[in-house]
């Protein structure tokens, strides 16, 4: 049995976007009028041999009737403008995720924040500096990491929650957890998202409880458990493989339209896997929903940039998520949030002057 999956590519933005909407050359990508794509990747899969075709979009007529079809029903999604279910949050504009690992052992931060005071100071900074959603950890998921106890997890965020819903009333507050109960605690105290990196495999009871509450939901991919998911993760293919888990969730298991969608850059994935999700991950769009990408201070960013390295890894991460906000991505979560705010505003600036 072939299997078909359809890619956006060839985007414009800006006044050229523009003109050529105008002139019927190109299709708006997710109802943004201002990214625009003139061109498909046509991919098939038949066990384990894959085919791609480039195809201009006056020229899926020429198509057999079949291929025609499943690109229309594609097209659909990908056009299709994404409603606003989250907080204050508008899919048209790119929005900024800001981390905060409450955490001794985190990859990047472990430990700076996981005091009272001192994530106070973080949370309120992110905001200041332009963070739309804060994402709120108190278990660290990095490569090699052990669970924890739902009990110590809770005692680490349950403080900042409650300040943070106290304070910052129209801001979306997004719980990073595993746990069922966490996730119930977290609802019950207001949180406006959940995202769980295990993609809802870890608690067979998390699922109940986001369908009980109709809460929007990160759908995240993780290959394994955070102690062993490095230790050599394969795929048939990264990105149809990621892409066949997130349809099948959707399809099966998760209620309700209130998705966005996560590839998991890191989870799982060695440096080929995540390059290879970040170049394509337009593909994602035929699926209909908003997608988020953590790129920041990743691994992956140290492999390329060799002796170029730096502990923050700014550079690395702001490449990244330029790159994403050319492919439509509308979230994207990261620590350093001034940089990332001050890199899209100038960026988006320079392509509406075109």
């Amino acid at each position: 049995m072939i299997k078909y999956y359809t890619r956006a590519c060839n985007f414009f933005h800006g006044p050229q976007a523009k003109y050529l909407l105008k002139k019927k050359l190109a299709l708006p990508l997710c109802g943004n009028k201002k990214i625009v794509f003139d061109s498909l990747e046509l991919i098939t899969r038949k066990k384990n041999k894959i085919h791609n075709r480039l195809i201009k979009l006056q020229h899926i007529k020429s198509l057999k009737i079949k291929e025609q079809k499943i690109i229309k029903e594609d097209l659909k999604k990908i056009t299709k403008k994404r409603k606003n279910f989250l907080k204050n949050i508008n899919f048209i504009k790119p929005s900024i995720m800001g981390i905060l690992n409450l955490t001794p052992d985190s990859f990047s931060d472990g430990g700076k924040f996981n005091s009272k005071k001192k994530s106070i100071k973080q949370l309120e900074k992110m905001i200041k500096t332009g963070a739309d959603i804060i994402d709120v950890g108190g278990e660290s998921t990095r490569p090699g990491s052990k669970t924890i106890r739902p009990s110590v997890e809770w005692q680490r965020v349950q403080k900042i929650i409650k300040y943070f819903k106290k304070k910052y009333k129209k801001k979306c507050l997004s719980i990073d957890t595993r746990k069922s109960e966490l996730m119930a605690k977290g609802i019950e105290y207001g949180v406006n998202l959940i995202n769980d990196v295990s993609g809802f495999e870890y608690d067979n009871k998390s699922l109940k409880i986001l369908d009980k509450h109709k809460i929007p939901k990160v759908l995240h991919h993780m290959q394994g458990t955070p102690d062993i998911m490095q230790k050599n993760p394969k795929y048939k293919n990264v990105l149809l493989d990621v892409y066949d888990f997130f349809e099948k969730k959707i399809k099966k298991e998760i209620k309700g339209k209130k998705i966005i969608l996560d590839p998991g850059i890191g989870f799982g994935k060695n440096l080929k896997h995540n390059l290879s999700l970040i170049s394509k991950i337009s593909l994602f769009h035929s699926l209909g929903f908003p997608i988020l990408v953590g790129t920041s201070r990743k691994r992956f960013i140290s492999q390329i940039a060799g002796r170029y390295d730096s502990k923050d890894r700014i550079g690395g991460t702001l490449a990244s998520v330029i790159y994403l906000l050319l492919q439509g991505v509308q979230i994207f979560r990261v620590h350093d949030v001034n940089e990332v705010k001050q890199g899209i505003l100038i960026f988006n600036k320079i392509l509406s002057d075109k």
